[in-house]
């Protein structure tokens, strides 16, 4: 799943008004970005897959223990909440960065075929949602703009910079899903982790930035200092 992840991060900025929502992007595509610097060491692998049934399926998940597992998913949850609690101090903050790291996986279980370890080395699951284009679109959208509506329904802009800064935001993401699914496939695995790595970069400072000009409604809690 990509833009999914996304739309759970901007529905969690309801649960977290203080948090940042450049840190909840961060979150939910948390182990997203660790996977390409993992790739690039070795760590981990993937096979691109030039002739794939659909372009979901572009990227054959050989080895990603580290980062794709189940208990994996779990370990690098609590660390990522304990290090927000640990420089913020916010709970419900640490709480739902957290469970947005450990949704990563429930999400990819979703659509991925059994590449998705329990814990590494042990049994492979997956769904397999990609199969199916129409099937995998309708859960993604629906995700996406179903956070996105609560984004916007809990905050409201600053400024003028409030309103087209996200805006923006959503285009390019709405634009690089369909680029992932209309565009060549990526010409290697380094490639691939540059550019993921880039990617995720350019996100999370983008809704850092979108975030930052805008505030919560007051009827969702008048007075509350953002956490950056």
């Amino acid at each position: 799943m990509f833009i999914g992840h996304f739309g759970l991060a901007l529905a969690a900025k309801r649960v977290a008004p203080r948090t940042s929502l450049g840190t909840l992007v961060a979150a939910s595509a948390w182990v997203d970005a660790v996977w390409p610097a993992l790739l690039l060491t070795g760590a981990e692998r993937v096979h691109v897959v030039a002739e794939a049934p659909t372009p979901f399926l572009r990227l054959d998940f050989e080895h990603y223990p580290w980062t794709h597992s189940l208990a994996a998913a779990v370990v690098w949850a609590v660390a990522f909440g304990a290090a927000y609690l640990w420089r913020k101090g916010y709970r419900t903050g640490a709480w739902t960065a957290g469970a947005l790291v450990a949704s990563h996986w429930v999400l990819d279980l979703v659509v991925h075929r059994p590449d998705l370890a329990l814990w590494p080395g042990g049994p492979k699951v997956g769904l397999g949602l990609w199969w199916s284009v129409p099937g995998t679109l309708a859960v993604e959208l629906a995700v996406f703009l179903g956070g996105l509506w609560v984004y916007v329904a809990s905050t409201r802009p600053r400024d003028r910079t409030g309103r087209w800064a996200l805006a923006s935001f959503v285009v390019v993401v709405l634009l690089a899903y369909a680029s992932s699914l209309l565009g060549p496939p990526p010409p290697s695995t380094t490639a691939l982790g540059i550019s993921a790595l880039a990617g995720a970069a350019a996100l999370v400072a983008w809704a850092t930035w979108a975030d930052r000009h805008r505030e919560i409604r007051p009827e969702m809690g008048a007075g509350l200092a953002p956490v950056p």
